[in-house]
């Protein structure tokens, strides 16, 4: 996909600074927690498929370290210190990250009939469709001015009456969660590393939205220049991702997930005439909510249609399960279409669905199959950091616990 990214900004020395301190700030608690970036994959639905030897799923796939609960036990305390300035803060408690939603959406899962048996696994093992909700939003802790502070956006599913095991702890739900980001690879590739860098960040969090707009411009200018030579960097764009339309940019799993008998990671890519049409359009905010003004002007008379791929694993040293920075060889194994997800025309954001999804639901990538279970030290960490969080922002705002099981309790 090709973007069109801000012009480049005459940086005096200081702002030079800000942006290599923007490599020590977390706009709150576990602002890191879903990013990395690299150029979409444009065409990769229609990108012909050589056969290969896909890597069978067996649980020495991960390799589990033996503290590996108490690194996750020291990431849950420093986000819920995070959570707890934040509260202070507005009033509530917000999410540890993707606090500010610009898109509460209704609509349907649609997996493909024909696929071959490799595809045809866990929920995309049948032809149906499956309602769905679909949180889009951003990925920092705060509820901050889009028009100073552009990071990279967040795309969850929340995909309903989806039948088989699930994973221990979720027995008798029925929700598969899939939690997506703009970005092709997380920010670290383990959960010691992420742990530092929540560690070393969280001091940032009360900086002045002045400063945090300053870091955000010069971010953007010095990942531009980066693609101007063919290179990216997930940390500049983490903090000054280029300011475009949430619907017009493909999200990624970034991280493997267990696919049936195989292992693969999973992307959604827009596919619609009138998403085409915004592709690599800078927006023009106009409010300090532009994101979600955006969204909602779309969907009040476009539907929108996204092709959800899949990338399986063919072979574990190019293509690891513990290194959630490294990218996957897309010449080794491209993304191969699976589902469509279908969006209606509706209302995209009001009270009620933000009292409905934004107060009162958790996407949690323990909500899962056991078909799907995530993998990884990050998505291991993800698991419990999760649904510790999720439990607790409900419990501190006097919301139920509880998981939807029909479509008909999300507000119109």
């Amino acid at each position: 996909m090709n973007q069109n990214f801000r012009s480049p900004t005459m940086l005096q020395p200081a702002l030079a600074g800000l942006a290599l301190a923007g490599a020590t700030y977390a706009f709150g608690s576990m602002l890191t927690a879903f990013t990395g970036r690299a150029p979409a994959p444009a065409g990769s639905r229609h990108r012909p498929h050589r056969p290969a030897s896909y890597v069978r799923y067996h649980p020495g796939v991960e390799q589990i370290e033996p503290d590996e609960e108490a690194t996750f036990d020291r990431i849950i305390a420093a986000m819920a210190a995070g959570m707890k300035l934040n509260r202070e803060r507005y009033g509530r408690s917000l999410r540890s990250s993707h606090a500010k939603a610009h898109g509460l959406l209704a609509g349907e899962l649609r997996v493909l009939d024909g696929l071959p048996p490799e595809l045809r696994q866990g929920l995309f093992a049948t032809p149906r469709s499956y309602p769905v909700i679909v949180r889009l939003s951003h990925v920092p802790a705060e509820l901050l001015d889009d028009r100073k502070v552009s990071g990279p956006r967040g795309m969850a599913l929340k995909i309903l009456d989806v039948p088989g095991e699930m994973l221990p702890g979720h027995q008798g739900e029925r929700t598969q969660d899939w939690i997506l980001d703009t970005g092709k690879v997380f920010i670290a590739p383990g959960a010691k590393t992420f742990l530092a860098q929540i560690t070393a960040t969280e001091a940032a969090a009360l900086l002045p939205e002045g400063v945090k707009s300053a870091v955000s411009t010069a971010a953007r200018a010095g990942n531009k220049a980066l693609h101007a030579v063919g290179l990216d960097s997930a940390n500049l764009d983490f903090y000054g991702h280029p300011v475009l339309h949430p619907l017009a940019e493909p999200y990624y799993s970034q991280c493997p997930m267990r696919y049936g008998d195989y292992i693969a990671k999973l992307g959604v890519f827009p596919d619609h005439a009138a998403l085409r049409a915004l592709i690599g359009q800078k927006l023009d905010l106009q409010d300090e909510d532009g994101l979600r003004t955006a969204v909602r002007a779309f969907f009040r008379d476009h539907p929108a249609e996204f092709v959800i791929g899949i990338q399986l694993c063919t072979d574990l040293e190019r293509m690891p399960v513990e290194n959630a920075n490294q990218e996957w060889p897309e010449d080794e194994s491209p993304y191969r279409p699976v589902a469509r997800l279908v969006l209606p025309p509706q209302d995209a954001f009001n009270a009620a669905r933000a009292s409905f999804v934004d107060e009162g639901l958790a996407f949690c990538p323990s909500h899962s199959l056991a078909a799907h279970r995530p993998l990884g030290s990050i998505m291991r960490a993800r698991m419990k950091v999760y649904e510790v969080l999720g439990r607790a922002r409900r419990e501190e705002n006097g919301r139920p616990v509880r998981e939807p099981r029909d479509m008909a309790e999300m507000p119109g």
